[in-house]
């Protein structure tokens, strides 16, 4: 699959020859794009437009009709909030580097970029949401024992779901503990962590409480996109403070 995030200038419909271009309504783009991403709506479709984002083309009476390139642009920036998480001002900094022709800093340094356009290859590389691991597959793939991830369990530094399988973050985590393994850590001494980790979710959940509130789905995309960027902020925070600390450590 192609996609193409290349920026286009505003046009009415009437530039899109149907002839030659397939238009797609607001209804076709969601038809096209919910199997893939089921959260999507037609009010987080227009939020991305308010962000600048994507810009598709106006019939005479107002309605949104999106090219293929404009479907392929939307599908490449909700794998980037879903898969890499990342918030919409750093995905608007990154569609404006690749609209630019440059490599943006966030994608993987190995995905190749031609000039204004993101290839097959970086779309697999972004948008191939990882699937739910079994046990036995987090076991493999993380080289922990039976014992290691009970213990992960116990302290909720990991969690299976409804059907006994574990996510991406799941696997980020037990790697994670195991590295940590080697300077003597345990999963006993990483309690703290977790307990940061839920204070910050508290935090977040109460300043998104007054929003949370609204039922309607534009309110809903606008929860779920701050709640991502302060994530973010708190996550820059707590870096920071981190590494001027081992800093420190290494001046004295």
């Amino acid at each position: 699959m192609s996609v193409s995030p290349m920026r286009k200038p505003k046009a009415s419909a009437e530039d899109v020859d149907p002839a030659t271009t397939h238009v797609f309504t607001i209804s076709e783009v969601l038809r096209e794009l919910q199997n893939e991403f089921p959260d999507l709506t037609a009010s987080k479709l227009r939020f991305l437009e308010e962000r600048d984002l994507v810009e598709p083309a106006r019939t005479p009476s107002g309605y949104r009709k999106y090219c293929a390139a404009d479907v392929e642009r939307l599908r490449f920036i909700l794998a980037l909030q879903r898969d890499r998480y990342m918030p919409l001002d750093v995905i608007k900094k990154t569609m404006d580097a690749l609209d630019a022709g440059e490599q943006p800093e966030e994608l993987p340094e190995a995905a190749p970029v031609g000039p204004r356009e993101v290839t097959t290859e970086m779309a697999a590389q972004i948008t191939g949401r990882i699937r739910p691991l079994t046990r036995k597959e987090l076991r493999a793939q993380s080289g922990a024992t039976r014992g290691m991830l009970d213990t992960l369990e116990k302290f909720r530094i990991i969690r299976a779901d409804a059907d006994g399988n574990y996510s991406h973050h799941d696997l980020k985590a037990v790697r994670a503990v195991r590295v940590l393994a080697r300077y003597g850590l345990e999963p006993k001494h990483l309690v703290n962590i977790r307990r940061s980790a839920d204070n910050e979710l508290d935090l977040i959940g109460r300043a998104m409480a007054p929003y949370a509130a609204r039922k309607d789905a534009a309110a809903r995309a606008r929860v779920a996109e701050s709640s991502k960027e302060m994530l973010q902020s708190l996550k820059d925070l707590r870096a920071s403070m981190m590494d001027s600390a081992v800093e420190s450590l290494d001046r004295n």
